[in-house]
């Protein structure tokens, strides 16, 4: 009489999506980022002269590429918090970083 209970089939939750958290993450790290980027740019020689001295001074690349990244970013971001399919999500998050990092381009671009 060898008789057990047979246990039910375990079932496996589904994996979380980190992506809003990620999303956030990536914001609030954008705010630290463009500032040592600034602090970097401004610390290069060219910069310093351009500064002081007024020669030397670059315009880099546009000013409107720093709006639009920042712009794209932050729509992104409300994309990816709000979206309720997962891909949607996850694209969304690519593009925020993507344009973060385009931001974040434009502001060392001007040492």
């Amino acid at each position: 009489m060898n008789a057990s209970a047979s246990l039910p089939p375990v079932s496996s939750a589904p994996p979380r999506d980190l992506t809003r958290i990620r999303a956030v993450v990536a914001a609030l790290l954008f705010l630290p980022a463009a500032a040592v980027a600034g602090v970097l740019t401004l610390a290069s020689e060219r910069a310093s002269r351009c500064v002081t001295y007024g020669e030397q001074c670059a315009s880099g690349l546009p000013g409107w590429l720093f709006g639009w990244g920042a712009g794209l970013g932050v729509v992104a971001l409300v994309v990816a918090l709000a979206a309720p399919a997962v891909r949607i999500r996850r694209v969304a998050l690519a593009v925020q970083l993507l344009a973060e990092c385009a931001a974040l381009l434009v502001i060392v671009s001007h040492a």
